[in-house]
């Protein structure tokens, strides 16, 4: 069998990896708790789960529009409006199984040989992944732990070139959990003016999880990038919704055409009664999320401190998401030995952060979506290993 060499482009998810020799260890008896997935311990709300339910109960069994039903769709251009206080045409609004395909769709319209797509590193390890495969360039914008992980907005600007067509932002940021500042995000709309063919890819799935007291600064509160701007959200992290596979993304009114060709190309549409749950998520009360973000930011501070207190390691305060990407090099262990001597010896799960970058070596990820009680008792483990 012969396979396509574009395949081995491909890279991975090591958080998938690091989960799965976990339940190995915990299926041979071993104690483990998982600091590594990037998933809310929460359960779906439920008003969310019974609205799905009725919805089987009602008969929505059938296939759906591509890019999701209209009620959905308004429902998102509604939860804009009310977040945000920008109204987004319902047109440019389209339903996913989750926030991948956003991120597959967008590399397969503006990735092709000979062109270039700017993206964090550290970051999410499917940007990469899919740029390679896509057939571009991929270039690494180096987001600094002495700038608290966020970018620098001029020094994005300087690696654009005529084969820029995209850059990829996260915000909040995984891994490390870094909270753009406005002020770089107005600089960086600014200065695109004088690159008016380069696209923009905002990853917003964490935009919920802020802490503080402050405000998520969207792309979508920039009306003069909309015709090169795609926004991706969804369901997963605010309504603790994995598992349901929904993502919402908002598009140029010129792609949306090409996205739904690619959608019906690739799983036709998103389940019916899991798009009503998805609306019931979004007209229900916000009281789930601001609770769920009270033990966020409890925890937070358990992990920081407790890190802060290891000899050895340095960690940073996240402003957004849940993790922190502390920096373990004076530990006389670089990110792979900390994270392997974590799982194998302590019975705690975290990813190296050379699952983020190659530039990452002296890092490592602790998810805090875990209870407080399992937190506490990873950080005594690793004191102990240390």
């Amino acid at each position: 069998m012969k396979i396509s060499k574009r395949y081995s482009r491909l890279g991975t998810e090591s958080a998938f990896e690091i989960l799965s020799k976990a339940q190995k260890l915990a299926s041979e008896g071993r104690e483990i708790i998982n600091l590594g997935i990037g998933q809310p311990d929460f359960s779906t709300p439920k008003h969310v789960v019974d609205s799905c339910k009725k919805a089987l109960d009602d008969g929505y069994h059938g296939y759906t529009e591509p890019n999701g039903t209209l009620e959905l769709r308004e429902g998102v251009s509604n939860y804009i409006q009310r977040i945000y206080n920008t109204k987004i045409d319902s047109s440019r609004i389209f339903i996913s199984p989750g926030g991948k395909p956003t991120i597959f769709f967008t590399m397969m319209l503006l990735g092709e040989e000979g062109s270039e797509i700017i993206y964090p590193e550290p970051g999410f390890p499917i940007y990469k992944s899919m740029i390679n495969y896509s057939g571009s360039k991929a270039v690494p914008m180096y987001l600094k732990e002495e700038n608290n992980f966020s970018f620098d907005a001029g020094e994005v600007l300087n690696l654009i070139n005529d084969k820029t067509r995209l850059i990829i932002i996260n915000n909040p940021q995984n891994p490390t959990g870094a909270l753009i500042d406005e002020k770089e995000i107005k600089k960086l709309v600014e200065g695109l003016r004088n690159f008016p063919n380069v696209c923009i890819l905002s990853d917003e799935i964490y935009s919920r999880q802020i802490y503080d007291g402050k405000k998520m600064p969207t792309l979508l509160n920039y009306p003069e990038i909309y015709e090169r701007l795609i926004v991706l959200d969804g369901w997963s992290k605010s309504y603790a919704m994995t598992g349901w596979r929904l993502g919402w993304s908002v598009w140029p009114e010129k792609l949306i055409k090409k996205v739904t060709k690619l959608a019906i190309n690739s799983y036709s549409c998103v389940a019916a009664a899991n798009q009503v749950a998805a609306l019931a998520a979004l007209e229900g009360s916000d009281e789930f999320i601001d609770n769920m973000m009270t033990e966020f930011a409890r925890r937070r501070e358990l992990i920081v401190n407790g890190l802060n207190s290891i000899k050895g390691i340095k960690c940073i305060k996240p402003g957004g998401a849940f993790y922190v990407f502390p920096n373990v090099a004076q530990t006389g262990m670089n990110g792979e030995i900390f994270a392997e001597k974590c799982l194998n010896t302590a019975g705690v799960a975290i990813v190296p952060g050379t699952s983020f970058g190659k530039s990452c070596t002296d890092f490592v990820r602790f998810s805090y979506a875990n209870s407080y009680e399992n937190i506490e008792k990873s950080l005594e483990k690793i004191k102990k290993i240390i």
